[in-house]
């Protein structure tokens, strides 16, 4: 793989964030899985996680499948915590949604995530024999950042691209030197430079924050597909998703900005009780049907 030197070693996770993972864990893990789907474990996979689908009597998979890189700083997060947002998701485009638990920091420091996530991939591609153009990668936050590198990755070695990319409050650059850190930050209740630049020091643990796959924001993204990036308003993440749009632009790619006025950071997670989380979750839709009926 063309990945840049793992560091030789990560370190255990300290006791307060074993706890908050735990916590996140137990708290989203009781949210309601949407009616009429199945949430299984990933079956085959080299990494671990889960797979959402819609329920079937007649056994039929979907045709569409969404590879989605969950959020958390690289250090938090889990398939089990979002799998409730992934079934609502399955049931928004009616696509199976896959869930990996890609390895976290500071035990698996950078670039282990991207690892994971091309593992999944070539799985995706390989094992299950998926066609490429009914794929489409989507992300939150780290995993927004994720989703950009497995492109990057992916296109470096090789492989068939996807249909394309959905990227949600992109945490696009680990150098955290956006202005909308700073313009933004009473703004956004939930990210902010304090906590980005800790879990940037997690992750790297010395690795240059402008590696490419560390920080897309800052990468070639010539030859990759289209991507739409969704960003809040009130994010102070806003000059992140700018600044990747700007570089998929300036590289030739399809790329959209849709910015959201008055949002904070990754607001689709508040399904099923707030609109504006639904009328996002019906734009990554549209999106997901666009691409992979006109391949």
């Amino acid at each position: 793989m063309n990945t840049p030197d793992r560091p030789r070693e990560g370190s255990p996770a300290p006791d307060w964030l074993v706890e908050r993972r735990a916590l996140i864990d137990q708290q989203l893990a009781g949210v309601p899985i949407a009616e009429g789907v199945v949430v299984e474990p990933l079956s085959g996979s080299p990494v671990p996680g889960l797979s959402c689908a819609v329920e079937r009597s007649d056994a039929a998979p979907s045709r569409t499948t969404i590879l989605y890189l969950h959020g958390g700083g690289y250090r938090m997060g889990s398939a089990l915590a979002y799998r409730a947002y992934g079934s609502r998701l399955t049931a928004a485009a009616g696509a199976e949604v896959v869930l990996p638990d890609y390895r976290l920091a500071p035990e698996h420091p950078f670039p282990a995530a991207v690892d994971d996530a091309l593992a999944v991939y070539r799985w995706m591609l390989d094992d299950r024999a998926l066609d490429p153009r009914s794929v489409v990668i989507a992300g939150d936050s780290a995993g927004a950042g994720l989703t950009v590198a497995l492109l990057i990755v992916s296109r470096d070695n090789g492989l068939p691209l996807p249909a394309g990319a959905i990227v949600i409050s992109p945490w696009s650059d680990l150098s955290n030197a956006g202005a909308t850190f700073e313009t933004n930050a009473e703004l956004d209740q939930v990210f902010s430079l304090a906590a980005a630049s800790e879990a940037a020091d997690t992750y790297l643990q010395g690795a240059d924050p402008a590696e490419p796959l560390a920080s897309p924001a800052r990468a070639d993204l010539s030859g990759l597909p289209a991507i739409h990036v969704m960003v809040g308003g009130n994010e102070v993440l806003l000059d992140d998703a700018r600044s990747l749009v700007d570089a998929a632009l300036t590289a030739g790619v399809d790329a959209t900005l849709s910015v959201h006025p008055g949002r904070s950071h990754v607001w689709h997670l508040n399904m099923p009780v707030d609109d504006a989380a639904a009328s996002a979750m019906d734009e990554i839709s549209a999106l997901v049907h666009r691409w992979t009926t006109s391949a």
